[in-house]
């Protein structure tokens, strides 16, 4: 059987680079060699280069090819695991598209939906069951009255750039005096951030994916981090945060999850994985909407290879099957 041969698409251009590479390093270990012969493609600002040993080869972009050793090779399937721009936000899928490349993320119009935090917390409102806070969306170009905004909303407040992932430029303030430096912060990740009121409760993440023709909710994780929010460091430093999974959860509480991430999944026509995050109110144990990501850190230890082992499912079977189910 001939072998197929997948480009495995990391880097970019964000803030995310260094998450991503790790991300790839663990799907080409996971990618069964029989099948897929993989060739990791380095997306820089610059250039599109799979380096070897020896040297680095760029990419012919007109058909997405490279020679290697005299032998041009045309990619059949691209495995976009670039978070942040261009590979979160429709850009590598739109260019994908125009040259008739399946890939294994959600299609360019929902990734560019995606990847703006207000406009999902639109799209999703509505469905049943799902609560999203109170927030104000900004524009760099537009002015910002920290006065207005302190009347608008109650305090703490997070203030995120409304594009970014792994909760860089993110900040939690907690009274008026704190919310400028918080905004400039976000602006230099975004020209648009997004403010939010704070939701008190358990903080979880939860893996969707289509596997074989049917939607499959993969195991919650419960986010438990000794820092005052799940930021950066708390998601990228050893002994930060305390990952649970599966989470603890009543089994009804699981299977009224599984029914609203899924709802999110058909509302935003999702493609291949996806992870939503979420709070469960402190009070009332309603679901409140935090954000969806489209292209899930893939590491070793990330979120979404947890959640597929808790399932009883090996992750390379599983990436697998999110390569032929989006072929």
């Amino acid at each position: 059987m001939k072998s197929i041969n997948v480009a495995l698409l990391a880097g970019g251009f964000s803030g995310e680079y260094e998450v991503s590479i790790n991300s790839a390093k663990n799907i080409a270990a996971n990618l069964d060699a029989d099948k897929y012969k993989v060739y990791t493609i380095l997306i820089n600002r610059d250039s599109w280069v799979h380096e070897t040993d020896n040297n680095s080869i760029m990419v012919d972009k007109n058909d997405f090819s490279i020679t290697l050793n005299g032998e041009k090779i045309k990619f059949d399937f691209a495995f976009i695991t670039v978070h942040g721009t261009p590979g979160e936000d429709g850009k590598l899928q739109g260019y994908l598209d125009l040259i008739g490349i399946p890939y294994n993320t959600c299609d360019a119009t929902t990734s560019a939906i995606t990847m703006n935090k207000a406009y999902s917390k639109a799209i999703v409102h509505g469905i049943h069951g799902l609560n999203t806070a109170k927030s104000i969306q900004l524009h760099q170009k537009d002015r910002h009255d920290t006065a207005t905004i302190a009347s608008s909303l109650k305090f703490p407040l997070f203030i995120k750039p409304n594009n970014g992932g792994s909760s860089v430029g993110m900040s939690k303030v907690y009274n008026v005096g704190g919310l400028q430096e918080a905004i400039d912060k976000a602006f230099q990740e975004d020209s648009q951030i997004l403010i939010e009121e704070f939701i008190k409760g358990r903080e979880f993440s939860i893996g969707i994916a289509r596997l074989n023709g049917k939607i499959t909710v993969l195991p919650a994780t419960e986010i438990l981090t000794t820092k005052d929010f799940f930021d950066y460091e708390a998601k990228y430093t050893t002994g930060v945060t305390n990952e649970v999974t599966p989470a603890d959860l009543p089994t009804e509480k699981n299977q009224e999850i599984a029914e609203i991430v899924t709802q999110v999944y058909l509302r935003l026509n999702c493609r291949g994985m996806v992870r939503v995050d979420f709070i469960l109110l402190e009070e009332t144990q309603e679901f409140f909407f935090i954000e969806i990501n489209t292209t899930p850190g893939q590491s070793a230890n990330s979120l979404i290879p947890q959640q597929v082992r808790a399932a009883g499912m090996s992750v390379k079977d599983f990436y697998g099957q999110i390569i032929e189910g989006t072929r």
